[in-house]
Parts: structure tokens; C-alpha cells; sequence
């Protein structure tokens, strides 16, 4: 019996072993595969059951299970599940008072990163209102287009957010949309202050009959993304979407027990859908930020005993490039959850601050195709399984980058990229695999729409990104094409760059586009320029429109004078040959100009100021 015992254990081994070695990423697989099966099982679940079972109503669970669990701290305050609950019962009746909101009014949310976002967007849910989340780094014309395009008619404003919405004001007034203020009062007319108000209201629990229409395909939200060109786009979040996006962090293995740290905006998928509802889904405590900090991080990490952390590429730039300390592997952070960290910065943060598995994803606010790289292989954005393919069919295909289109064989239809070969991401559109759009916006939603990809009358949805499949199933990220550029962790559309760089009164056309930075993720914004008749550059009008109706992120910081601007046949500005050529002033001869944030003005591009960019001195 021994011996047999002995030769089983040790045909076990080897088995283990050449498993290991033909499979390496077996164990991982196979987690993440049961994981996401489970998550899929509760989808389907959520669909059939009735009445619809909402992330609210999960919230609602948790609220009565734990709580006085803590849901989320802020600036020193705890938050319980409970303390949330009731809090938003009370903005749910404030509301249903002032605003005489009802089941699918969509209502505005113009606010900052702080607890209260987060009880009244429950509060909103509770009585069935879609909620629009305004970049709050938006100002004017921008601001208008994002409240317009959602249909909503009440806007709810954080104080510290006031000047900006007096400065459209009469336009809301016109549109006779309803402006509520996060105070006591206000002594400015057509803003009232809801504060109050809110205190007031009773925190008894509302009915759910109140939100008895809304079902797994209602709109839950309106997210803002830049897309591929124009003005900020409400991409259109249904129930079922809210529900995938919260799924993500148990997919990555984040359990009841972890505590998430979230500094990035709640106005943007990734804090919001990946971060708060995921938190709301997993029974959670959040630990948020106003802002991130990359000198305070670890300090909180460890002082909030956070496991979970959030990331874009630059957070983790930012916390590589902060001085070095002993004891910086001293933290209790396990996970990290997020998207476009470069290669050579996800090794130095795994050097100096541990074996942190990072979970890095590709997705997009308004697609229906991700990945999530559920394995340590530094520089994958995911892995490609049956079980993904099965559920969210995709494919790569060939793309030309000069004519900015997929490249068609001679029946008409696409090409696949072959494995190890970059080409464009499209996602198939299925009922299972819907892409939704944009709201009020049918020219954008048609524009992201493929058809003929593999098969005459099949439809896709284009993701207008680059990326590569290897040998071993791993995905990589490769480029972003078309009208977009990433930087700071924002999308720019380039189209809303030019059109405001045209507004200064010596410029005539503007071709925009992203360039490289060492050292940097993403692209920073540059812009070639032609001047009108007998017109010279004039920097500070030109600083002055580019600051009054830009966010910091889609300023340009570079300006490239031209006689002309390259058209191709279809009459579309060529950017690929001034991508590549930069902004060094020792190969360009055209005149190059600088957005020097100090002295509040465009500066010529010397080679001296190319050097201090290039070295760190001067910073972007």
C-alpha cells in the first residue's frame, strides 16, 4: 500500500510539474475562469429576476447586513453603510420635493470627489434617475454641450464648482433647467441651495415601486468620453454594463475583506463603475481622495490599512518618481487595479514597492470588448481565454494608419492581423455584446459602428485602438489612431482643440494631434498652425483662448507654424508625418513655439528649453 502511495504521489508530482511547465499560467487560468463563469451565472440571474435586482439594491443588502460597517472614509470621517443609506434617503426626498423628480429623470452631477457624490447618486437611484457625471474640470462651451446632450433638467453643483456654472448660467436659465447648489443657500438668482433642504428631508426608507420601471437594459448612467473627435460624448450606461464594470474587481480576486484606496475622479468610469460600484458589489470599504497625491499615497496606504489600489499610468509614474525611502515595501497593498502603466515603470514599481499583482486592463467607457491580464506578465494589458472569446467575440484586423481605415480584401471585407501582427480592435455587436452609444449623438454612435468585418452584414464595434496578440494569448496594447490622444490619464479630442486654438483671431486652421514625451505615458497635445493674411503669431491671445475654455490636460503645449497644412485626397488633415517629426527645434525648421506656464504665454522653442523638457527640469 506504501509503495502505491508512493508511486501516485510521485506520478502526481511530475504531473504537476509538466503541467507547470507546458501550462505556466494554468492555476491562474483556472481561477479566473471559475471567477468569471460565477460573475456570468449572476448576470444572466439579474436579467430574469423580478422585480430587476440594481447595484442599489445590492447596496440596500449590504446596508442591512453590516451596517455599521465602514462604506467610506474621508478626510479623517467614517461613513457606515448605514449612515449612507439614510443619507441618501434623505437627498432621494429633498429632491422628489424641491425638483419634483420622477422615475427616468435624468439629473446632473457637477461635483467634486467627495462622500456626498456618492449618496446622492444612491439617492438618484433610488427613485430610478439616470445620473450624468460632468467632468469637473470642464468649463463653458463644453460644459453646455455635456448638460445639453444627456436631456437633463436639473443640475446639482458642488460650491467650489459655482463660478463655473455662473459663467453658463443664462443659458441654463434659458433652457429652463433647475440649478441646486450643495449649501444652506444662495444669494445668486436661479441657483438654490440644497443643503438644507437635504437636512431637513426624512431618512426613512423609500419604496422601491418608485423605481419600478427601470430593468437591466435602462440607462443608469451618462459618462463623458472624448471618443474619436468633437466635443466630450455622453456614452450611455445601462444597468447591465454597471453591473460588468462591478464584477471586475472579484475577477481580479479582491474579496469581502479589502479596503480600496480611490484617488482617481468619480466622474470617470474607471473610480466610479471599477471603484465605488465594484466597493458596493464586493460589500466594501473606500478610502477616497480629492485628488491623488503621489507624496501622501503610501502614508494613507498604510495608515487606512488599504489592500486594493487604483491606478492609471501616471499615478504609477508619479509615485516611481517620488524619492526613494527605506521601508517602502512596508504596506499591506495587494492588488492594484487599473490601465496604462508603460513596461519599464510597472518593473521599478514591482522593484520598490513589492509583489503587488497588478491587474492591468484594456477597456473603454462605451465599448463592449476588455481584457483583464489576470497573470503577472509585465506588459499585457490581458489574455485571451475560450471562455472570453466565447463571451465577448472580437477580432484584430488589418489597419492602413496613412488612410486611417481598416484595410478590405477584394470582396469588400477585412483583413485579420496574423498573431504577433498589431491591428485594430472591434468587438462584435451581439444582444449579449451591445454597443449602446451615445446619447444624442447618432452621426458619433454610427461613426464607432463597423460593418462587413468578417462576413457581409455582420457588425462590429470599433475601438479605434492598435494592439497585438503573442504566441502565448497575451494582448498589448499598441497605439490609439484617429482624432484622439490620451494624456494625464484624459482623452482630447483633437477636433474641440482646434476649434477653440481657431478662436484666437490670428489663427486660420489647426491641425492638432499628440506627440511623445520621454519619460511620460500617453501623448502630450501639439497643434501645427496656419496663420491668417498678413497676421502674426500672437501668444498671449492665443494662451488666453487655450486657458479659458481648455482644461489643463488638452492645452497644447506645443505650436508649430506652417504655410500650409497636408490634406489627404479625402480632404482630412495628415497628422502620422508630424507625429513622427515631434517638437525638437534642431530638426524642424518651421518656427516652434511653447506653452510656458510661468510666464502665462506661448514662448519660442528654443534647443535650451527642448533640453530642460527632455532632462525633467522643466515639467509637463
Amino acid at each position: 500500500m506504501y509503495v502505491w502511495f508512493t508511486l501516485v504521489a510521485g506520478l502526481a508530482v511530475v504531473a504537476l510539474s509538466l503541467l507547470r511547465t507546458r501550462f505556466p499560467y494554468f492555476s491562474e487560468e483556472s481561477a479566473y475562469i471559475l471567477r468569471s463563469l460565477g460573475f456570468g451565472a449572476r448576470l444572466v440571474k439579474y436579467k430574469k429576476v423580478r422585480p430587476f435586482y440594481s447595484i442599489v439594491d445590492r447596496f440596500l443588502d449590504a446596508a442591512r447586513t453590516h451596517p455599521a460597517k465602514v462604506f467610506v472614509h474621508f478626510e479623517g470621517r467614517d461613513y457606515s453603510y448605514g449612515e449612507v443609506d439614510q443619507r441618501s434617503n434623505k437627498v432621494a426626498r429633498a429632491l422628489q420635493a424641491e425638483a419634483r423628480l420622477q422615475e427616468g429623470d435624468t439629473v446632473a452631477l457637477f461635483l467634486a470627489n467627495e462622500p456626498s457624490f456618492i449618496w446622492i447618486w444612491l439617492g438618484l437611484a433610488k427613485l430610478g434617475c439616470p445620473a450624468a457625471l460632468l467632468n469637473f474640470n470642464i468649463r463653458s462651451r463644453s460644459l453646455l454641450h455635456c448638460f445639453s446632450c444627456c436631456g437633463a433638467k436639473v443640475i446639482i453643483v458642488s460650491p467650489e464648482l459655482q463660478d463655473a456654472v455662473e459663467e453658463v448660467l443664462p443659458s441654463l436659465r434659458q433652457q429652463g433647467i433647475s440649478v441646486y447648489l450643495l449649501s444652506d443657500n444662495c444669494g445668486i438668482q436661479g441657483v438654490n441651495g440644497l443643503s438644507d433642504k437635504i437636512s431637513q428631508a426624512s431618512d426613512q426608507p423609500l419604496s422601491r415601486d418608485l423605481r419600478a420601471n427601470v430593468h437591466i437594459r435602462s440607462t443608469a448612467l451618462y459618462i463623458y468620453t472624448s471618443g474619436t473627435t468633437g466635443l466630450p460624448k455622453a456614452a450611455v450606461i445601462t444597468h447591465e454594463k454597471v453591473w460588468a464594470a462591478s464584477f471586475i474587481q472579484g475577477a481580479c480576486g479582491v474579496t469581502a475583506k479589502d479596503i480600496l484606496y480611490i484617488n482617481l475622479p468619480l466622474y470617470h468610469s474607471a473610480g466610479f463603475l471599477i471603484g465605488m460600484t465594484g466597493a458596493i458589489e464586493r460589500g466594501i470599504t473606500i478610502i477616497l481622495k480629492r485628488k491623488f497625491s503621489a507624496s501622501q499615497f503610501w502614508e494613507d496606504c498604510r495608515k487606512h490599512n488599504v489592500t486594493v489600489m487604483q491606478y492609471i499610468g501616471e499615478t504609477m509614474r508619479y509615485l516611481c518618481n517620488t524619492p526613494k525611502k527605506d521601508g517602502e515595501k512596508n504596506h499591506n497593498v495587494r492588488v492594484a487595479i487599473g490601465n496604462g502603466v508603460r513596461t519599464d515603470v510597472w518593473t521599478e514599481f514591482l522593484n520598490r514597492f513589492g509583489d503587488i499583482k497588478i491587474r492591468e486592463l484594456y477597456a473603454s467607457t462605451e465599448g463592449n470588448i476588455g481584457f483583464i491580464n489576470y497573470t503577472s506578465k509585465i506588459g499585457a494589458v490581458g489574455r485571451v481565454n475560450f471562455v472570453h472569446k466565447f463571451f465577448f467575440p472580437y477580432a484584430l484586423i488589418k489597419f492602413d494608419i496613412e488612410k486611417e481605415e481598416p484595410v478590405r480584401n477584394s470582396e469588400g471585407l477585412c483583413i485579420p492581423a496574423a498573431q504577433g501582427e498589431t491591428g485594430l480592435l472591434v468587438g462584435r455587436i451581439t444582444h449579449r455584446t451591445p454597443f449602446i452609444g451615445y446619447a444624442g449623438n447618432k452621426l458619433q454612435t454610427e461613426k464607432k459602428r463597423l460593418r462587413d468585418v468578417l462576413k457581409k452584414g455582420d457588425l462590429y464595434f470599433n475601438t479605434g485602438d492598435l494592439l497585438r496578440l503573442d504566441h502565448e494569448n497575451f494582448v498589448y496594447f499598441q497605439d490609439r489612431v484617429g482624432d484622439t490622444f490620451r494624456w494625464k490619464g484624459e482623452n482630447v479630442a483633437t477636433s474641440e482643440v482646434a476649434d477653440i486654438l481657431t478662436m484666437a483671431h490670428c489663427i486660420l486652421e489647426a491641425n492638432v494631434y499628440g506627440v511623445k514625451v520621454e519619460g511620460h505615458e500617453g501623448r502630450i497635445g501639439m497643434a501645427a498652425i496656419t496663420l491668417k493674411e498678413g497676421a502674426e503669431f500672437d501668444c498671449a491671445d492665443t494662451y488666453k483662448q487655450v486657458v479659458n475654455y481648455l482644461p489643463a490636460y488638452a492645452r497644447p503645449r506645443f505650436i508649430r507654424l506652417q504655410p500650409s497644412l497636408e490634406m489627404t485626397g479625402t480632404f482630412k488633415m495628415k497628422k502620422v508625418k508630424l507625429v513622427e517629426e515631434g517638437f525638437n527645434p534642431a530638426h524642424i525648421t518651421d518656427p516652434l513655439y511653447f506653452l510656458l506656464t510661468e510666464k502665462k504665454t506661448y514662448v519660442p522653442l528654443t534647443v535650451e528649453i527642448y533640453k530642460a523638457i527632455a532632462s525633467g527640469e522643466i515639467k509637463l
